[in-house]
Formats: C-alpha cells, sequence, structure tokens
C-alpha cells in the first residue's frame, strides 16, 4: 500500500474504505468469501505484467517460460482436487467460462436447456438479455412452485419434447443438493451433452460435502471465488474428448491474453483446498447454514425447499410484509450485506424480489460458528421487524459492528 499511498492517493483511500467496510460489515452474501492473504499477494503480483497468449509451450510471445510454470500448476492441482481429465484455468469469470464452453459444444441458433433465473438459475443459463439466450435458441426448465424442488420428470419431459443440444445443470439459488446423475440420464435418453455449472457448490464438491458433477457430465463450469474461495475468476473441466474444443473456444475463440497473476492466485487456491483445513471449512459451512435455516424457520419465517443442504438458502418475506428489495436495503444500513432472490413464482418485479438469499461461506471464513449464527438471525429478525427506523437500524449496526470485531477477517 505504501507506493499506491504515494502515488495514488484517492484509490488507496478506497481500498482502505473497502477493507474497513468488509472487517465491519456481516457478509451474507452467497457468491462472495474472503480470500487468504497468499491469494491476496499472488493476484497483486509481479505476474499481473506478463501477457501470454496461448498456452503452457505454445505461446504466442517470448518470455512465457516462468508463467507457465504457473499455469501448469494450476492445472494439474485442478486436476487432482476434482479428480478431473482436463482443465482450463485461463477463464477471467464464470460468465467467460460458459461462453467458451457453449462455443465447444454447440453452433449458434442450436437449442440449449438451463434453468431460469427466476427459479434459481443464472443469467448465463439462457436469460433472454444475456448471450446466452440470443445466441442460441434456450428454453428453461424451473422448480415445482409448492415445494421449490428440481421436478426431475418435468425436465425430462421438457427435454425429450425439446430435444436440445445441450442440458445446463447447476444454480445461484438452489438450496438443495442436484441429483447430477438423473440429469446425465435425461441428456442420454434425449441425445443431449450436459454442462454443469457448479460456481456455487464448488467448494463444497472439492471437500466431499456435495456429490461431484465430474463423473456424469461432458464439460463442468466453475468459478474460483465462492465456496472455493479463491480469486475472481473461472475454470473449465472437462473429458478428454472434449479438450480442444474447450481450448480453442477460450483462446482464440472469446478470450485473448490469460490474466497470469490470476492464474498463480488460482493455483494457490486449489493448493488450499487440497488441504484437511479446507474439508473441516466446509463442514462447517454447511452446519452453519442449515443452522442459521432452522433459526430462520423458528421465528416464524418461509424457506424455500424447507431448509438447505448446502451454503444457502432463500428467505420468502411475504409473510413478513416486506420486499427483498426493501430488506436487502434495510440490513445494509444495519451493517449486514445480503443480496435480494426471487421465489419460485414471484409476484414482484426481478429488480424488487419477494425474498432475500443468504449464504454462510464468508461468515464460516471469519471462524463464526453456531452461537454466532444465532445471534445473527436475532439481529436480521429485528431488522425486518424495524425496516423503517433508522435509529433502531443504527443501534444494531453496533451490535453488527461487535460481533465483526470479535471475527477479523485478516487478523495479524
Amino acid at each position: 500500500m505504501s507506493y499506491l499511498i504515494k502515488n495514488d492517493p484517492e484509490i488507496a483511500a478506497i481500498v482502505s474504505h473497502e477493507l474497513l467496510r468488509e472487517e465491519h460489515e456481516l457478509n451474507l452474501i452467497a457468491s462472495e468469501n474472503y480470500t487468504s492473504k497468499a491469494i491476496l499477494e499472488a493476484t497483486g503480483s509481479i505476474l499481473t505484467n506478463k501477457y501470454a497468449e496461448g498456452y503452457s509451450g505454445k505461446r504466442y510471445y517470448g518470455g512465457c517460460q516462468v508463467v507457465d510454470q504457473a499455469e501448469l500448476l494450476a492445472i494439474e492441482r485442478c486436476k487432482t482436487l476434482f479428480n478431473a481429465q482436463h482443465v482450463n484455468v485461463q477463464p477471467h469469470a464464470g460468465s467467460q467460462a460458459n461462453m467458451a464452453a457453449y462455443t465447444a459444444l454447440v453452433k449458434p441458433g442450436e437449442l440449449i436447456m438451463g434453468m431460469s433465473l427466476a427459479t434459481g438459475g443464472h443469467l448465463t443459463h439462457g436469460h433472454a438479455v444475456n448471450f446466452s439466450g440470443s445466441v442460441y435458441r434456450a428454453i428453461q426448465y424451473g422448480v415445482d412452485l409448492e415445494t421449490g424442488l428440481l421436478n426431475y420428470q418435468a425436465i425430462y419431459e421438457l427435454a425429450d419434447q425439446h430435444k436440445p443440444k445441450l442440458i445446463i445443470a447447476g444454480a445461484s439459488a438452489y438450496s438443495r443438493i442436484i441429483d447430477f446423475e438423473k440429469f446425465a440420464q435425461i441428456a442420454q435418453q434425449v441425445g443431449a451433452l450436459l454442462l454443469v455449472d457448479m460456481a456455487h457448490i464448488s467448494g463444497l464438491v472439492a471437500a466431499g460435502v456435495h456429490p461431484s458433477p465430474v463423473p456424469y457430465a461432458d464439460c463442468v463450469t466453475s468459478t474460483t471465488h465462492k465456496t472455493l474461495r479463491g480469486p475472481r475468476g473461472g475454470f473449465i473441466l472437462c473429458k478428454n474428448n472434449f479438450k480442444e474444443a474447450i481450448d480453442k473456444a477460450i483462446m482464440p475463440g472469446t478470450q485473448g491474453g490469460p490474466l497470469m497473476h490470476v492464474i498463480a492466485a488460482k493455483a494457490v487456491c486449489f493448493k488450499e483446498a487440497l488441504t484437511p483445513a479446507f474439508i473441516t471449512y466446509q463442514q462447517q459451512v454447511i452446519k452453519n447454514c442449515a443452522l442459521l435455516a432452522r433459526e430462520f424457520i423458528n421465528r416464524g419465517y418461509v424457506i424455500v425447499t424447507g431448509g438447505t443442504d448446502n451454503h444457502l438458502f432463500i428467505i420468502d418475506l411475504r409473510n413478513k410484509n416486506i420486499t427483498g428489495r426493501a430488506a436487502e436495503v434495510a440490513l445494509e444500513k444495519a451493517g449486514i450485506s445480503v443480496s435480494r432472490s426471487c421465489i419460485p413464482g414471484d409476484p414482484e418485479k426481478p429488480w424488487i424480489t419477494s425474498g432475500i438469499r443468504i449464504g454462510s461461506a464468508a461468515i464460516t471464513t471469519r471462524g463464526m460458528r453456531e452461537q454466532e449464527c444465532i445471534a445473527m438471525v436475532d439481529l436480521i429478525d429485528d431488522v425486518i421487524k424495524h425496516h423503517t427506523d433508522e435509529i433502531y437500524l443504527a443501534k444494531i449496526k453496533q451490535s453488527v459492528l461487535r460481533l465483526c470485531d470479535a471475527f477479523p477477517i485478516y487478523a495479524e
């Protein structure tokens, strides 16, 4: 920071303020986490200087012999972590990983089928405003509106009716274990390829607390910055028969030079995820999330699907007479970060929503356990009950600050 303070005090101040914000707020956003200091150091390293279009040993620039080692190390560690045949660690983000995977597996204008955003899917799974819904024809499956659960028979019937070339499994707001074997059976029955987007659950999969999609999917995409607790970025796993198509789809298909500093940080992330401590961490993520959901239910909240098997769940706030947007704003005033979320069959607009999404990965990284989770539910419940009382919200923020101070993210 000393060079930054000297050369650009405005940006240095912004960085310092963000550190304070993260240290002083409870982060329950399911798609966020905190990296280790080692990952921060790798991400901010001198490797950012190197342009390295292409792949190790086959670059379009000279001077890549050192950064080649970083990429090869990231690949080998990722292969070991997920028992994958082929790995590409160059995607800049999860959306770029999905774009490249689609480019490799299907042609523009062909039919893909993914989970709708409104029921827990992702923009890149075929939404009309995204490349996935404009470059490709797309149909969407959802969940049972009563239970909030995936209905595999209904998914099969939809696939059998439309015969998509590619089926996409995976979600950004689904709290139950996804049966990848059933998805593979559906894909095989209708003659489709199967892609699994495990961005949210990749850390759980790595630790063995969620079934792996790797044995069943033709291709698996992911981010590194959610439950995997790495830098912001993506990667792709695939079977060997798709490796050339996947690599060409990344470079030269959809990206140029890879971010070598981020790839080095991914390598650190994969090494950390191969440790026993990471398994213990993910087990606690599951425990914390299940406890949070139960405590909300005990206080009269409605949880979509009735609970959770992973690191997140959705609260349906309609019986609390508050929208997801209003709850998100009030909670932020009290120092608690969540993301608003649609519920199945949501009567509100996507910008407003009837729910909020709660995730346990970031608070677990801080070392918070069962006792702190119960305290958090009490705080959130108080915010919901008094969401229009600015003075009361300010008082709650002081309680949040005391809890955060007891569990620093980056303790010396």
